[in-house]
């Protein structure tokens, strides 16, 4: 193994509570005048107030680091490192974004507003480049959308570059798109348009063209120290006795041997992906820098690829670990010292009750739900809620400042990370299960309405994936094709149940680039040699601009999708049963409708579901149990319902009903 960690005199032991007040106050004392003499050109009242959120601050990021790098003997020298880089990034933050740091700690749980609405993109695909995103502005601003999430935009390898997530340099835009002097314009623009920039932070792993893997290649001992690197396969064996393989197929194990320095770089995902070695402090202050000069571009929201995978060691899974989550919150904290107008989203496709773990205002404030996703295809596919109801009561509360972003698609594969212990307490075999949904959604099950593609199928164990656009997996394609009206409205119905759960559960909704208008499956990228063997092209299409011209006409299914999902914003948009309120999931007595309920202050709305393409009933008295009259109000419908002996659904229908339980 050629790594020598940071420092070699280390100290022994955990300190006690006294040993580490004393050093956490010191510290401050000490560095602080330091950093006030080197940037002494900061106004006087900027510092004291920069230094006075610093203060705050300080401890939880003292006792991160501590944990992570104490044992280094120079910690000291690296704490005021990265200190040091935190107000050199503040010092340059642009005035406009510094005010919008003021205005979010004045509100400081500015996502969970019910006017937070999400649309996610490729640049290339959606607009050609980022200045043509400023003319299609006024689209998004249509939609209701507050919050876009530009996918990987950076400039990365040409060829296979793993759909932009393999990073060559953090601070250069694709040139293909823009520049990074046009990202931030646009985010200027979106900000006065009232919409918050979303981008990527890949920092597990950089290309192996980055200019630190360049110089790792070249012999520099330094960037070596940068990733995991060993000298023959003795510790990569170790390692890989406990660890899994991602991509089996293509990339079995996780190291790959790099002959021009002999040695075995871990690439946990693909073999131009090295991961980065946290355990040197210097890895985490350059990263911190390059996330830091993020959120002064404008970044609002800063989603965290791949958290799981940050911290390795041996003898254990390398997922998930304590020290991953530690990394996490010391980035956290100085974001709240430097750029606190910016937050955290994690993704994290691991069991469900990981995800929650990554999950807290001092962690990440907001996090992908990936389970209500998968387990919102399965209640379609198998018709009942059972799972999915299970899970929510179990897993959907999160704490008062954090909040889901909840999706029906996005750039990936759906994978069907529901938890083996709830499919179990139903008496599912959970690896049937799965089977049976992947043969569902890639249509081999005789049942089946959908088209979708397997990712990564396993043929000797059935594992896999799916890939699909959002309306050829709820049947539209199949039922165009057929020239079925009956099978259109049905698969026009299911588009907008999936969407109307999203919108209405609590959460940030983010709708995925040409779902609004039911794009369908686009099978061209097996004409490309270098897409051909990743099905997740499929639903990766470029958008379709005269579709959208359709989007008035309701004759059409695009415009049905486009003016359901436009009344299901305004619904959002105009009432506050869904900002800031707790989900409380109920039990309906029909095991086909899903039902919830939202309160915030006098106001309160009752969600239901209905999964099947039969109609289905509810029995009013259940209703009154929980509070609800006799007439009730369908927001969505605009009309009144009367629920005699029974409520009566719809077949896939959404009801959002008001008129009832008070507060």
């Amino acid at each position: 193994m050629t790594q020598t960690r940071v420092g070699t005199r280390n100290m022994e032991g955990a300190p006690n509570t006294v040993w580490f007040n004393r050093h956490s106050a010191t510290s401050f004392g000490r560095i602080i005048p330091r950093l006030r003499h080197r940037f002494s050109a900061v106004p006087e009242p900027e510092w004291q107030a920069f230094a006075a959120r610093l203060e705050s601050h300080f401890e939880r990021l003292f006792s991160l680091l501590y944990g992570l790098y104490g044992r280094h003997y120079d910690f000291f020298y690296h704490l005021e490192n990265i200190l040091s880089t935190a107000v050199e990034r503040w010092v340059a933050r642009p005035d406009d974004l510094k005010a919008l740091d003021a205005a979010r700690e004045t509100d400081p749980s500015w996502y969970q507003s019910h006017r937070m609405q999400g649309y996610i993109l490729y640049v290339d695909l959606f607009a050609g480049n980022l200045d043509h995103v400023h003319a299609r502005i006024p689209y998004l601003k249509e939609m209701g959308v507050t919050y876009l999430h530009l996918m990987p935009l950076f400039r990365c390898p040409a060829g296979d570059n793993d759909g932009g997530y393999a990073i060559s340099s953090y601070r250069e835009v694709n040139p293909k798109i823009g520049t990074m002097e046009q990202l931030a314009d646009l985010a200027r623009d979106l900000r006065n348009h009232g919409i918050s920039l979303c981008l990527d932070f890949v920092f597990n792993h950089t290309a192996d063209e980055h200019e630190w893997a360049r110089a790792a290649l070249d012999g520099s001992v330094d960037h070596q120290e940068y990733y995991r690197m060993y000298d023959d396969r003795a510790v990569p064996d170790e390692f890989e006795r406990t660890v899994r393989s991602v991509f089996p197929d293509e990339h079995p194990g996780c190291f790959t041997y790099r002959s021009r320095i002999r040695k075995w770089v871990w690439t946990t995902f693909k073999n131009y992906q090295w991961d980065l070695n946290y355990e040197n402090p210097v890895v985490f202050n350059r990263m911190a820098d390059e996330m830091l000069f993020l959120a002064n571009q404008g970044v609002e929201v800063l989603r965290l690829d791949a958290v799981a995978f940050l911290w390795k060691a041996a003898g254990t899974s390398c997922e998930n670990l304590p020290e991953a989550h530690q990394l996490i919150q010391a980035f956290n904290a100085l974001v709240r010292i430097a750029a606190p107008a910016m937050v955290f989203k994690s993704e994290a496709i691991v069991h469900p009750d990981e995800v929650a773990r990554y999950i807290g205002e001092e962690e990440c404030q907001l996090s992908y739900n990936p389970n209500l996703m998968a387990l919102l295809w399965n209640a379609l596919a198998t018709r009942e809620v059972s799972l999915l109801e299970a899970s929510l009561r179990q897993r959907f509360a999160l704490p008062p400042n954090a909040a889901w972003v909840n999706y029906v698609r996005c750039h990936d594969d759906i994978g069907w990370a529901f938890s083996d212990e709830d499919a179990l307490a139903l008496g599912m075999n959970p690896a049937d299960h799965r089977r049976f949904l992947n043969d569902f959604y890639t249509g081999r099950h005789p049942a089946s309405f959908a088209v979708g593609l397997p990712f990564q199928e396993n043929p000797v164990t059935g594992d896999a994936r799916v890939s699909g656009t959002c309306a050829s997996l709820a049947g539209l394609e199949r039922a165009i094709e057929a020239g079925d009206p009956g099978a259109i409205d049905l698969a026009v119905r299911r588009v907008l149940l999936l969407h109307g759960i999203i919108f209405t559960i609590g959460g940030i909704p983010l709708v995925y680039s040409g779902d609004e208008l039911g794009a369908l499956n686009d099978y061209r990228f097996r004409d490309d040699a270098e897409k051909e063997g990743d099905s997740r092209w499929v639903h990766r299409s470029v958008f379709d601009w005269d579709r959208a011209e359709r989007r008035g006409d309701q004759t059409t299914p695009e415009g049905r999708i486009f003016a359901g999902l436009l009344k299901l914003s305004q619904l959002r948009q105009n009432n506050l049963a869904f900002t800031r309120s707790e989900t409380e999931i109920i039990e309906t007595g029909n095991r086909h409708v899903l039902g919830y309920f939202r309160q915030h202050l006098e106001q309160s709305v009752l969600v239901l579901a209905n999964f099947s393409e039969q109609p289905q009933t509810l029995p009013a008295t259940r209703l009154r149990q929980l509070g609800f009259r006799r007439t009730l109000t369908d927001l969505l419908a605009g009309r009144l319902v009367t629920a005699g002996e029974t409520l009566a659904l719809e077949a896939c229908q959404l009801m959002i009903l008001i008129g009832g339980r008070p507060h």
